[in-house]
């Protein structure tokens, strides 16, 4: 039941992140290499990236239905992107949800792999917040992560949400939920309310 949800959790937030991509593609105006490029490299980047530190086999390695969903969704964006009114709202909605799924999937893995908490945090917030890098550097614009908006910070406080009640005990099934609610919480009211996390001002030196 549990490898059930873990599994549904990674393959929901490789699609949702392709999504991302490839709407990122539509808003450039690529082509469909663009299209595939863009969405799979943001579907697999922070998992492969997430294996890699954790010197695990990459996941889509041994899984080639990962890489070939993510080439198959991107195909159908490529189709359908110009359905929704607002392709730069899609792609931030989406994108919570994609963060949320890999928050706590990334966390999980590593979790599994023997890694202590803090490593699973951090290797919860590499695998929801790379492919968005990813994805922002290849399609010309400032990645998410560096701007004022809070982002790496929600994906911090669903892994970490995760991770701690995991380690309290409390069912895995719960625990997975938790994180995804708490990240996606965050994530969505900073969306909504503008929430940003304090900016640094150049101030004098004293004498």
């Amino acid at each position: 039941m549990f490898e059930t949800v873990a599994a549904t959790l990674d393959w929901l937030g490789v699609i949702v992140f392709t999504v991302t991509g490839a709407l990122a593609a539509s808003r450039k105006e690529m082509d469909f290499v663009g299209f595939a490029v863009l969405g799979t490299a943001t579907g697999i980047g922070g998992g492969t990236l997430r294996d890699l530190l954790l010197g695990l086999p990459v996941f889509w390695t041994g899984q080639p239905a990962y890489l070939l969903a993510c080439l198959a969704v991107s195909g159908a964006v490529f189709f359908t992107a110009h359905i929704p009114q607002s392709r730069y709202r899609s792609v931030l909605w989406l994108d919570a949800l994609g963060l949320a799924l890999f928050a706590v999937a990334g966390a999980e893995r590593a979790w599994q792999a023997g890694a202590s908490a803090t490593v699973a945090v951090v290797m919860g917030v590499v695998t929801a917040t790379f492919g968005g890098v990813i994805r922002d550097l290849l399609g010309g614009e400032s990645p998410v992560i560096l701007s004022r908006e809070i982002y790496a910070s929600a994906a911090l406080a669903g892994a970490a949400t995760f991770v701690g009640l995991t380690a309290f005990g409390v069912p895995r099934e719960v625990a997975l939920g938790a994180g995804f609610g708490v990240c996606l919480a965050v994530r969505a009211a900073s969306l909504r309310f503008g929430w940003a996390l304090p900016r640094y001002r150049p101030r004098t030196a004293g004498p």
